[in-house]
Formats: C-alpha cells, sequence, structure tokens
C-alpha cells in the first residue's frame, strides 16, 4: 500500500520560501512508471498542478509557476520536497502530494494521494 505524507509550515509570511515535503512509503519514488507530483487547492478554486519529478530525478513544471519552484527529491529518505519562492497571499491553499501513473491522459490519473496540509501565506 503505498502512502504519502506531507509536512512543512502551516503559515508563512510574504516574500518568504515555502518548503514542503512528502514522504513516501510502501513505494519507491526511484520506481519505474510513476511521477510524484505535488498539486494544490486555493480556497473556492479547483485543482492546479505545480510540479513533479520522475523517478530519474527529471522534473515538470507548471509553466505559471516555474520562475518560482523547484522540485526535488532524496532518495535515502524516499521524500520528494517542494520549493516555492517569493509568496504572496494567492499562494494559500491545500497543497497535496500525489502519484501519477506514466500516462498520456488529460488530466493524468493520481492514483494515491497524501491527506494534503494547508499553507497560509500571512503577515
Amino acid at each position: 500500500q503505498v502512502q504519502l505524507q506531507e509536512s512543512g509550515p502551516g503559515l508563512v509570511k510574504p516574500s518568504q520560501t515555502l518548503s514542503l515535503t512528502c514522504t513516501v512509503s510502501g513505494g519507491s519514488i526511484t520506481a519505474n512508471f510513476y511521477y510524484w507530483s505535488w498539486i494544490r487547492q486555493p480556497p473556492g478554486k479547483g485543482l492546479e498542478w505545480t510540479a513533479a519529478i520522475g523517478s530519474t530525478g527529471q522534473t515538470y513544471y507548471s509553466p505559471s509557476l516555474k520562475s518560482r519552484t523547484s522540485i526535488s527529491r532524496d532518495t535515502s529518505k524516499n521524500q520528494f520536497t517542494l520549493q516555492l519562492t517569493a509568496v504572496t497571499p494567492e499562494d494559500t491553499a491545500m497543497y497535496y502530494c500525489a502519484r501519477i501513473s506514466q500516462s498520456t491522459r488529460v488530466p493524468p490519473e493520481y492514483d494515491y494521494w497524501g491527506q494534503g496540509t494547508q499553507v497560509t501565506v500571512s503577515s
């Protein structure tokens, strides 16, 4: 059973850098065929895919967030991390990590999700 767990600060100040970590159990982030991703949902809005990292460390970013976003991993800990710089209140959202099957479907299928972590950007 694959499980994902988000961790990080619940409150960050504008202009600071947000760092969130997803810890994976029951499956390896280096296994072929899957991508490991971050998705967020601001209040009253839909889901927004932000970034993903593949089994060999290849990275992918949402065009709207690419300039501020970095995704990385620590294979020894089976973790991957999202960093979002220069945050504003518009970055306030529920942040989820999720696994994506290697697929051409739009939207892709997220077969496993973390429970999510609320991030509020406020001074």
